[in-house]
């Protein structure tokens, strides 16, 4: 389920044809994929995660918390560890990168069909690469989207109601989880990583 219809139209196309694997409806947003799952309980559901109004990782709760054993690919362009390590722990089953949609979506379906757990080899080296414990605090998330935009540590600080030697402190702590040696570097590792994304 996903709100371009270009992808859907090409994901249809893929998809016919096969023996074994049929298309049985389209939603172009969460809440209308929430619906449509209901309707038509389908074995696999393939869910974008940026829709409107109910976002990906969200349909993706909603849908788990009525049928637990739901079984949801993400498609996405979101390359970093972040969004995926979340999808996963809310009850995906799938986490695909639109890029890869042609050469593995099939097989991707056909795994998380029969109970298996299917995640793009790029996504599971970005895994290796950066254990769970180099993630963020919620507090150092909303640091780095400040720093994102070019706030100072003063505006920053007065923005959150903080001392500017905490945003000293947590940046100095993100820098050493995201190995980083300045503020850009943070920034732009955060970034790719998908920190600043959900």
């Amino acid at each position: 389920m996903d709100d371009h219809p270009l992808l859907r139209d090409g994901i249809s196309a893929l998809i016919d044809g096969q023996g074994d694997i049929a298309l049985c409806g389209e939603a172009s947003s969460g809440a209308e994929a929430l619906e449509r799952y209901r309707a038509l309980r389908p074995d696999v559901t393939l869910m974008d995660l940026q829709m409107p109004g109910m976002n990906g990782l969200d349909a993706v709760i909603a849908i788990r918390s009525e049928f637990p054993t739901a079984r949801i690919i993400i498609l996405t362009n979101y390359k970093g560890d972040v969004p995926a390590r979340a999808l996963l722990r809310a009850g995906a089953s799938g986490y695909l990168l639109k890029s890869g949609v042609r050469t593995q979506l099939l097989d991707a379906i056909r795994k998380v069909y029969i109970g298996s757990t299917y995640v793009q080899s790029e996504i599971l080296d970005d895994f290796e690469q950066h254990p769970v414990s180099e993630h963020l605090s919620s507090r150092e998330i909303t640091i780095m989207r400040m720093v994102a935009r070019g706030l100072t540590n003063k505006e920053i600080a007065k923005d959150i109601g903080v001392s500017t030697e905490t945003v000293k402190v947590a940046l100095k702590n993100v820098f050493f989880k995201l190995d980083a040696t300045d503020r850009t570097e943070a920034a732009i590792t955060a970034t790719r990583r998908g920190f600043l994304e959900l």
